[in-house]
C-alpha cells in the first residue's frame, strides 16, 4: 500500500527536510516487507492566492485516484501510535492500494474537502507548523511500520 503526504508549500533545505526524508527512508525500509510503502510527497502551491478552495484542488489533484484520504486537521481523531498503526494495517488488509494523508496551508483545509475525507487525523487540538506537522507525520509513520513489524522503537 502506497502512502502519499500530500501538503500544502514546499519545504527548502533545513532541518525539517533532514527529518522528514531520514524518517520517509527509515519507514520504506520497515515497511515494505510489511506491505507499506513507499511514501512518496507530492507538495503543491497556490501560486494563483486562490485561499482554501484553490489548495484543496490542487490536493485533490496530487491524490491518486481511489485513495483512502485522510485530513490532518485538529478536529480529526487523536489516535495513539499502535491506534493509527492499526488503521494503517486494517487499510493494507482491506486492498487499499493508496492512502493519501493532506496537509493544508496556514488557513488550514477547505471544509468541503475536509467532509469528503475518508478520516481525519489529528495531532491534538493545538495547531502546528506545516513543517512540524510533516516531520510528525513521517516519524509517525515511521512508527507505525516499526509496531506491525513489533521493534522496539515504540515501547509502551
Amino acid at each position: 500500500m502506497r502512502l502519499h503526504l500530500c501538503v500544502v508549500g514546499r519545504l527548502r533545505s533545513g532541518p525539517e527536510r533532514e527529518l522528514i526524508d531520514d524518517y520517509l527512508k527509515r519507514f520504506d525500509r520497515t515497511g515494505r516487507p510489511l506491505g507499506l510503502g513507499p511514501a512518496v510527497e507530492h507538495e503543491v502551491e497556490d501560486r494563483k492566492g486562490g485561499g482554501m478552495d484553490a489548495e484543496a484542488t490542487l490536493l485533490t489533484r496530487a491524490c491518486p485516484a481511489g485513495a483512502v484520504r485522510v485530513v490532518l486537521d485538529e478536529r480529526g481523531d487523536a489516535m495513539s501510535s499502535p491506534e493509527f498503526a492499526a488503521r494503517l494495517s486494517r487499510w493494507r488488509d482491506a486492498g487499499a492500494q493508496d492512502v493519501a494523508l493532506m496537509i493544508g496551508g496556514a488557513d488550514g483545509l477547505a471544509p468541503a474537502l475536509r467532509d469528503q475525507a475518508d478520516a481525519a487525523l489529528s495531532f491534538g487540538r493545538m495547531v502546528w507548523p506545516h513543517a512540524l506537522a510533516r516531520v510528525m507525520l513521517a516519524e509517525q509513520l515511521y512508527r507505525a511500520a516499526t509496531i506491525l513489524a513489533g521493534s522496539p522503537y515504540h515501547r509502551v
